[in-house]
């Protein structure tokens, strides 16, 4: 984990194809590493999502290249690396998965739904509203908050369309996406305990999900996969 994250360090400090050219080979050193840490989260994860098992880890991991098409920043790399490990059909699978982000004073474990479509945020909203009282059991859960100290992203600055503006627990369904982060520190990072603390995380991340993914057998129409 020290090489992965010097190496993003340094990356991040000489972001050109120059640089990244003349350390190609350490870069597919920190691949092989990346690629192990994703298989070691693979077969954690399947002990309580069996549907991770036939996952391998090219099915979890992210391009270091950037999409600069449509950017005004034109730096080639990304500075971080990805692994998302989504039980429920790889990474375009539509479902809640689990998340690993590394990069240098940034690393996080985070999971559940990002930038759903329409359809779906829209399915997710209502299941909170009709299950109130289930989803506060989850997110109030005292382990759980001590872990996860943000849940929901890009919040809507007013009530949804569609629902009660006095609604008590509104807040709870203003967030354009659902899902859940938990900072990493340095220490945890670099130890030899970061597969057994990230799989933690993610365990205790499982009824999370579990409520996010039951909307989607609860309403057949919607799909399951881009």
């Amino acid at each position: 984990m020290k090489e992965i994250l010097e190496y993003l360090e340094q990356l991040a400090a000489n972001n050109n194809r120059v640089w990244f050219n003349d350390n190609k080979s350490r870069y597919q050193d920190i691949q092989h590493k990346v690629s192990r840490i994703a298989g070691d989260l693979i077969d954690g994860i399947s002990a309580f999502e069996p549907g991770a098992s036939a996952l391998t880890p090219a099915d979890c991991l992210y391009r270091i290249y950037r999409d600069t098409r449509f950017r005004a920043d034109k730096t080639p790399y990304k500075t971080h690396i990805g692994i998302y490990i989504n039980p429920f059909g790889g990474k375009k699978s539509q479902l809640g998965g689990y998340y690993l982000h590394l990069e240098p004073g940034s690393c996080l474990v985070g999971g559940g739904i990002w930038c759903p479509t329409p359809p779906v945020l829209k399915a997710l909203r209502q299941a909170i509203y009709d299950n109130v009282d289930e989803y506060l059991e989850i997110i109030r859960n005292p382990d759980f908050a001590r872990v996860f100290t943000e849940v929901g992203d890009d919040l809507l600055k007013t009530a949804p369309k569609g629902f009660p503006k006095d609604w008590e627990h509104i807040d709870l369904i203003r967030p354009r996406s659902y899902t859940v982060l938990s900072p990493l520190d340095n220490r945890t990072v670099i130890s030899g305990k970061l597969i057994a603390e990230v799989l933690q995380r993610f365990e205790m991340m499982k009824p999370f999900n579990d409520f996010l993914n039951y909307t989607f057998e609860e309403n057949p129409s919607l799909p399951k996969f881009y």
